[in-house]
């Protein structure tokens, strides 16, 4: 049994963030209803294709249903499939369901026990409300830019869509907080999650900082804020990352790479004290590693019982034996045309396991199926 068995999600969202917190909520076994305007979801357009498909929609828009409808011309119909939701999501501008008569008030009304999810970039109130919001903007907006890349340059966007994804998961949080709310009170409720306030979020450390200083945190590069050593560093033929800040990892470290009187340094004892020192420590720990291949390095190591890990790329990632163990990749049943794999979901359900049961939808491959399963009036609109 699928933990959302019996929960119906309509899906009015496109692009990232909203078809990736439907996306979970699929995975978790509700029934999504991806309702595509004529011409479908951009997202569709995204490169690279597999078989006139589009990979990355794929990958975010898998055990989905889907149906194009013109709102403004079937207003009737979409009416009636709300009417049939346990779940409402969209990522569309605040003031827009408003518009077309389905504000949060006038559906709670009509149907009490509707959770509705809105996803924005800045939220849906305050003075940037109505700023279109992509992870690009945000990602700036938040302190993300900014505080990443080199010390010293231009800011750095970080290469992967980090608002649009945490958004959509910490909204896909709230709705299930929001089902069991449901079970004490009969009432559904309204959720919200920003891109703002979600990368803003992420800045666990950076708050810290603010917070307790009132000033501003510079730009670190590699480096950590409360620990050292804490990075990733080139062996002679490829990177590694290690952690040895801990009192226990420090002199283990040091003899290994050949420094064994470093942690009696003044500079270096203890980790504030590395923190302090960070880039006249990273010269030398730098100098030492890059003498010996990366497989020695990692192997003494984990001898010595000092987490380090090997950089590695996406392709080798995808491939690793660990990664393979633990399943991060799913076969999609059935699929005749686009990617045969996905991202398995990240999170492991003992009892009520989440699962890929079915590829991302052909643009309205489910309409008549749906309609058909309407009220008459509806379905005949």
């Amino acid at each position: 049994m699928a933990a959302l068995a019996g929960i119906t999600v309509l899906d009015l969202s496109t692009h990232l963030s909203g078809p990736y917190c439907t996306m979970l909520l699929g995975d978790l076994g509700a029934d999504v209803i991806k309702v595509e305007r004529p011409g479908g979801d951009e997202a569709r357009t995204m490169p690279p294709f597999v078989d006139g498909r589009s990979a990355p929609f794929d990958v975010w828009n898998r055990n989905k249903r889907s149906i194009v409808l013109d709102a403004k011309k079937e207003p009737e119909t979409l009416r009636a499939l709300i009417a049939q939701a346990d779940i409402l999501v969209e990522n569309m501008r605040p003031g827009t369901l408003d518009r077309m008569g389905l504000g949060w008030e006038a559906l709670h009304a009509a149907h009490p026990r509707l959770i509705l999810a809105s996803i924005s970039g800045f939220g849906q109130t305050g003075p940037w409300a109505g700023h279109g919001g992509f992870d690009l903007m945000t990602q700036g907006m938040a302190g993300l830019m900014a505080g990443n890349g080199p010390a010293e340059g231009e800011p750095h966007r970080l290469p992967i869509a980090i608002s649009d994804l945490t958004a959509g998961m910490q909204c896909a949080i709230a709705i299930l907080a929001a089902l069991n709310a449901r079970h004490a009170t009969g009432q559904g409720q309204r959720v919200e999650a920003s891109l703002f306030t979600s990368a803003l979020s992420l800045g666990v450390y950076e708050a810290a900082h603010v917070l307790a200083l009132g000033t501003r945190p510079e730009r670190l590069g590699q480096a950590h804020r409360g620990t050292s050593p804490y990075r990733a560093f080139p062996a002679a033929d490829g990177w590694l990352t290690v952690g040895a800040a801990q009192a226990n990892f420090w002199p283990r470290f040091c003899a290994i790479i050949g420094v064994p009187d470093l942690p009696a340094d003044p500079r270096f004892a203890t980790n504030a004290d590395r923190v302090a020192n960070n880039v006249a420590l990273v010269t030398i720990i730098a100098g030492r590693m890059a003498e010996k291949p990366r497989d020695h390095w990692l192997t003494a190591f984990a001898d010595a019982g000092i987490p380090a890990e090997p950089v590695l790329s996406y392709d080798e990632a995808l491939a690793h034996p660990q990664a393979e163990a633990m399943q991060v990749l799913a076969s999609i049943p059935g699929a005749a045309a686009g990617i045969r794999a996905t991202l398995a979901t990240p999170f492991h359900l003992s009892a009520t396991p989440p699962s890929v049961r079915a590829a991302a939808p052909r643009l309205d491959e489910h309409g008549a199926a749906i309609r058909a399963a309407l009220p008459a009036r509806a379905a005949a609109e």
